[in-house]
């Protein structure tokens, strides 16, 4: 399994098409030309656990876009993909040493019963939820209890910044269609189900198309955006995030037996597959990087499963 996000809920075949006459800042890398992409996009939830949906936990979403041309980083030599990773949180809550305490505690409770995961689940969703109404939020109770809301509605963040060419910033992958703004804040639609989430993704695709707006927020003051501090909200007045390109994914079969496989057992994400424009950068990009590797080299070889690296998008099974 997965060290994090274990549970899989979509399995999305996707097109990326960059937007044409994009400002100068923000011709870099991936985005230097109008084109489109083939992709994979995973949705997830945080734990390294597979659990009952009712045990709302952050939500993940990776994406890995096949198909580019350009200088690689060192470990990802010779690849043509470009994977960014999103959660639904737009800081990290902790440093990297609290981060670490944070997964030593996940871990020392991952035998813990599902009976006492729901409970603590329940009680943060209820306690969040009364935050809410009065127009506060706390990361720590999101943490253990999510709101039960649909996963399509959400914006996704890197929460982390990343090399942008001569430049530098945070991605967010926003709704755009009607149908996905919908969801925004809606409870999911199989509340029973053990997987709802993933019941619900697949009844969208079932006959829905979606359509995100990826967008960038480049830093413009290093003391008010900093680097290496993840857990600062960058100041949207200082930089407005801006549209790079159109995420589309057609009705699909978003979790097929074939995609599940290939997907989540021979696949892996990490923001280190990357082209050298978009280095990801600071303390907690560091940590994930030989974090990430030995993680997906022991679940391989566990597995006795060779790791996948597609050259084509043609290769997602349908």
């Amino acid at each position: 399994m997965r060290a994090v996000h274990a549970k899989s809920h979509g399995l999305v075949k996707a097109e990326v098409t960059v937007l044409a006459d994009l400002r100068e800042e923000l011709r870099q890398g991936l985005f230097a030309k109008p084109a489109s992409y083939g992709a994979v996009m995973r949705f997830s939830s945080e734990p390294g656990d597979v659990l009952s949906d009712h045990i709302s936990t952050p939500r993940g979403l990776a994406i890995k876009v096949v198909g580019l041309e350009g200088e690689m980083l060192p470990n990802h030599a010779g690849q043509v993909t470009q994977d960014f990773i999103f959660n639904d949180a737009s800081t990290f809550a902790a440093k990297v040493d609290d981060f670490v305490k944070a997964i030593r505690l996940r871990a020392k409770h991952a035998d813990d019963s599902e009976a006492l995961k729901q409970a603590v689940s329940s009680a943060a969703q209820t306690a969040e939820e009364a935050l809410e109404l009065v127009g506060e939020k706390s990361a720590l109770l999101k943490g253990f209890g999510h709101p039960p809301t649909h996963p399509l509605g959400e914006m996704y963040h890197t929460a982390a910044p990343l090399r942008f060419g001569d430049y530098f910033g945070k991605m967010r992958l926003v709704p755009l269609s009607d149908n996905l703004n919908a969801l925004r804040g809606k409870h999911v639609d199989h509340p029973h189900s053990w997987n709802c989430l993933k019941d619900s993704i697949v009844s969208f695709f079932q006959k829905e198309t979606a359509v995100w707006e990826l967008r960038v927020q480049l830093c413009t003051d290093l003391t008010k955006m900093p680097v290496e501090d993840a857990s600062v909200e960058w100041d949207e007045r200082l930089s407005p995030p801006l549209a790079l390109a159109r995420i589309t994914a057609q009705p699909q079969n978003a979790y097929s037996d074939a995609r599940r496989l290939w997907v989540d057992e021979q696949l892996s994400f990490t923001p280190w597959h990357s082209l050298a424009a978009h280095r990801p950068l600071g303390s907690i990009m560091r940590a994930r990087f030989k974090a990430y590797q030995a993680s997906s080299q022991f679940r391989h070889t566990a597995e006795g499963r060779p790791t996948v690296e597609p050259r084509s998008i043609g290769e997602l099974p349908d």
